[in-house]
């Protein structure tokens, strides 16, 4: 809707610079549609030269050229401005208006809330009166339980003060009991303590006439006691003179016996043969000196221990990927080799520790793979051999190490009640030099250990039938084999366990046959013997078997018995 009003005909007022907008963005009735000349500060404020920096690619504002006139408004015509007033006019009449409905609406809106709001004050006070009663019949309740539990433990306390004013007097009660049964029993002491000394000095007076009695025949026995002694004497001196005699010619057989065992111990040093109980200390007497000096060295000092474990890590993957091709064998057998004598020469100490860790591989290598295909040890023994053969120290590291895994068995050899350099083992000592493992505390069963120490020996055995290039050690030498079955069937203490069954079974598996043609007849007894032991029993004692009485030991006596059989008939077939 428009509103128009009727405009007298009379010129404008002056209309002021300064410009105002209407709420909706339209000029208000006094600003003009016409504008006066610029002037010199709308000029100023136009000129590109203050909107701009080109002050500064001049050297004087003087340079900067004057800025085109602005063109000018063409005036309005005389309806076209009564229709922009008409317009400001209906905009400001409808600005202007009170809508009824609108204020009814504000209105309804305000006595909603002020009925909201009394009604909350109503809810409020209703709210609050219903929890302070309940507040208020709480704390009575409370009280209320209060006063019961105090009565309740007054009643309590006067029990507990009732019983124990009953028990002061049943001590006092008790106490005088005892005290009048103690008197009673000081007062039976001391009579008994009486009749005891009545008693002694009676016992004296008899004592003293009993001596005085005693005295006379004691002189009377004396004279013929004396008489006895000289006669004793004389055939004490005659038995002295006879165990001398007896004593000279013992000492006589003694020294023979004695020249007899040096001049064997010579042969055996001429011939490089030594005892089992000298094996055995010269394999742990060398661990000993490998742990306190080559390992104790690297593992204390940080870049060793880093280099060492380096060759560590490169030896053992190299162990687990031997296979039964001659090929993979000799080529194993080089990269080890290079590993541990590189073209710039190892320290000793990280050289003697890494032929440990070689060592160590090994064996670990047989007690896991030997014991699960007996085939395994085949080229594992292939490669000990010939490192043996090349590598320096070796062959006494690695009998070491297998004597430290497995025990006596190597020598073979009783682990004797001390160690090697005369201290007593404790019991924990003497498992581990024995060649038990203990996992969590907990020692490894029987079964499994003759299962890993015949997986060793099973290797050991093959490297003694090896063939080599140059001859090896003489702990690694085919004679060895003999030595080693003499030392066992000699000793009837390893016989009757289940490890010496075990390991037999396995020596006779490697080189029963070969060596029935190497020794021949002598083989055949040895066989014989020890067939004799499986069976009937060692040395002809019945029940003393071989393998003892475990189930383990029992099974391992009737392979023995099977491959000595076997090995009769292939020898007899040939």
């Amino acid at each position: 809707m428009r509103y128009g009003l009727p405009r007298s005909p009379s010129p404008s007022p002056e209309r002021r610079s300064r410009t105002r907008t209407s709420t909706f963005g339209l000029p208000s009735d006094s600003e003009s549609d016409f504008e006066g000349p610029p002037t010199d500060s709308d000029s100023e404020l136009s000129s590109p030269s203050s909107l701009s920096s080109d002050s500064f690619c001049y050297e004087s504002e003087s340079q900067v050229p004057p800025p085109p006139p602005r063109p000018k408004r063409e005036p309005c015509s005389p309806a076209e401005q009564r229709h922009v007033e008409d317009t400001v006019a209906a905009i400001r009449l409808r600005t202007r208006y009170h809508d009824p409905y609108e204020e009814w609406e504000k209105q309804t809106r305000k006595d909603a809330f002020h009925t909201a709001r009394r009604a909350q004050v109503q809810t409020r006070l209703e709210t609050q009166g219903r929890r302070t009663q309940r507040n208020t019949q709480e704390l009575q309740s409370l009280a209320a339980m209060h006063a019961q539990e105090l009565a309740e433990v007054q009643k309590q306390l006067a029990a507990l003060q009732i019983r124990q004013q009953a028990g002061v007097n049943k001590l006092v009660s008790s106490w005088q009991e005892q005290d009048k049964a103690f008197r009673g029993r000081i007062e039976g002491v001391i009579r008994v303590e009486e009749e005891k000394l009545r008693a002694k000095l009676e016992a004296e007076r008899k004592a003293r006439e009993e001596a005085e009695k005693k005295r006379k025949e004691e002189e009377e026995r004396r004279k013929v006691e004396e008489e006895v002694k000289r006669k004793e004497e004389e055939q004490a001196q005659r038995q002295r003179e006879a165990e001398a005699a007896a004593k000279r010619q013992e000492e006589d057989k003694e020294r023979l016996r004695r020249e007899k065992l040096d001049a064997e111990e010579q042969g055996r040093v001429r011939l490089g043969m030594s005892l089992a109980e000298e094996d055995w200390v010269h394999a742990r007497e060398t661990l000993k000196n490998l742990k306190a000096g080559p390992m104790k060295t690297v593992k204390g000092n940080q870049p060793l221990k880093s280099q060492w474990s380096a060759i560590r890590r490169q030896i053992t993957p190299k162990i687990g990927q031997l296979t039964h091709d001659i090929d993979s064998v000799m080529r194993i057998t080089q990269q080890l080799i290079d590993i541990i004598c590189p073209s710039e020469r190892l320290p000793l100490d990280i050289y003697f520790a890494a032929l440990s860790s070689l060592a160590k591989a090994i064996l670990l290598q047989a007690e896991t793979e030997v014991t699960a295909e007996k085939r395994s040890a085949i080229p594992l023994a292939m490669v000990a051999a010939r490192l043996l053969g090349t590598l320096e120290g070796f062959p006494d590291i690695f009998f070491a190490k297998l004597v430290q895994r497995s025990g006596g068995w190597p020598v073979p050899s009783a682990i004797p009640s001390t160690d090697s350099d005369g201290t007593a083992w404790d019991e924990e000592e003497r498992a581990k030099a024995m060649g038990y493992r203990s996992s969590d505390g907990q020692r490894e069963t029987l079964s499994d250990h003759v299962m890993r120490v015949s997986g060793m020996m099973r290797v050991y055995f093959l490297i003694l039938a090896a063939p080599v290039p140059q001859p090896l050690d003489k702990m690694f030498q085919l004679p060895r084999f003999w030595t080693y079955f003499a030392r066992m069937i000699g000793d009837e203490r390893l016989l009757e366990t289940a490890v010496a069954a075990q390991v037999l079974h396995a020596a006779l598996d490697v080189g029963g046959i070969e060596a029935k043609f190497i020794w021949g007849n002598q083989w055949v007894k040895m066989l014989e013997l020890l067939y004799e032991g499986t069976t009937t029993g060692i040395g002809g004692v019945a029940g003393k078997l071989v393998g003892g009485q475990t189930p383990e030991g029992k099974a391992a006596r009737v392979r023995v018995q099977l491959q000595i059989e076997r090995i009769m008939q292939a020898a007899s077939s040939r």
